[in-house]
């Protein structure tokens, strides 16, 4: 069964790049992001380990670890290391989880037998520090991941979980955002002074701080 938004994320034990992990112990306390690959030596998931591994400062400034799968095993995965680094430049500095019997796969519901009876679909699952599923995205094997749009939901994500705030459509941080409408406009007031009200929904606000 597929997990949904709010669910909490399977547990599981692993080996990895970097040595065998207990996913909610690995993470504990952060943000999380879990991303999939059909296999090693995939041109596409090439330029995206290497590009997740130039940003990873960016989500460590986040609270956010991040960590890959794919169904082969890890001493395939130690001769695509050296790949990535050819191709990117980028040496591979998170782990990368060897799932060969599929268990952590099927778990997530990473397999799509439209796609492959056998590979994980590329899917991303931006788990927050309770554990709970906060984003899932699936992209074909054919379009690469854009990694800044993952962080930019992060940081709308670790926005509005602290404050009554919605980011719109193409928000960067640090640009206005829209108070909820569970806010009344007497609270918003004192809340959040000189908002500008668009229509009796659609409150608009700075970004908060803090």
């Amino acid at each position: 069964m597929a997990i949904r938004l709010g669910d909490e994320v399977p547990n599981f034990t692993a080996d990895t790049t970097e040595g065998k992990i207990n996913f909610h112990e690995w993470k504990a306390g952060k943000w999380a992001v879990l991303f999939s690959h059909p296999r090693d030596f995939t041109p596409v998931c090439t330029t995206e380990l290497g590009a997740v591994a130039k940003l990873k400062p960016e989500f460590e400034k986040r609270n956010c670890k991040v960590i890959g799968l794919s169904v082969d095993p890890l001493d395939s995965h130690a001769r695509w290391a050296q790949d990535i680094k050819d191709v990117t430049g980028a040496t591979l500095n998170f782990p990368l989880i060897g799932d060969p019997d599929k268990s952590i796969a099927n778990a997530y519901d990473m397999i799509h037998p439209n796609a492959s009876d056998t590979a994980t679909v590329r899917s991303v699952f931006i788990i927050s520090p309770d554990n709970k599923l906060k984003l899932t995205l699936t992209y074909p094997a054919s379009t690469g991941r854009n990694f800044f749009e993952i962080m930019r939901v992060i940081d709308s994500l670790q926005l509005t979980a602290k404050h009554q705030v919605a980011t719109p459509a193409d928000w960067k941080a640090g640009e206005d955002v829209i108070i909820v409408p569970a806010v009344s406009d007497d609270d918003a007031k004192k809340r959040f002074p000189g908002f500008v009200t668009k229509k009796p929904y659609l409150r608009v606000t700075k970004q908060p701080q803090g």
